[in-house]
């Protein structure tokens, strides 16, 4: 369950439980309202536990430019695998021929 699914299943609980005044013999509107709000209000709370950070997955996230090797690992993000990448100088080509060039003799 997300953020925005969390919100909504909030906000139709408590239009369900303050918004409608319905007297009926069969369906509790206020405790299902109740339930409703209770289930956003533990999803709401899944959702940030699990995401990265409190501002959302990555925003905060630091882009690093090494030489001689990896930054070290620190915070939320110890132990999880990374992609670093590594340049490398190109090396001249061999002297030859010209591409297209006469064939040799």
């Amino acid at each position: 369950m997300g953020l925005v699914v969390s919100l909504i299943l909030i906000a139709v609980g408590a239009i369900l439980t303050w918004g409608i005044n319905s007297s009926s013999q069969d369906v509790n509107v206020d405790a299902i309202g109740v339930i409703l709000m209770i289930v956003g209000l533990v999803g709401l709370v899944l959702t940030m536990l699990f995401w990265q950070s409190w501002l959302g997955a990555g925003m905060w996230r630091r882009g690093y430019y090494a030489e001689g090797g990896a930054p070290p690992a620190r915070g939320w993000g110890r132990g999880r695998g990374r992609t670093y990448v590594v340049e490398e100088e190109e090396t001249a080509p061999p002297p030859g021929p010209p591409p297209g060039g006469p064939p040799p003799p």
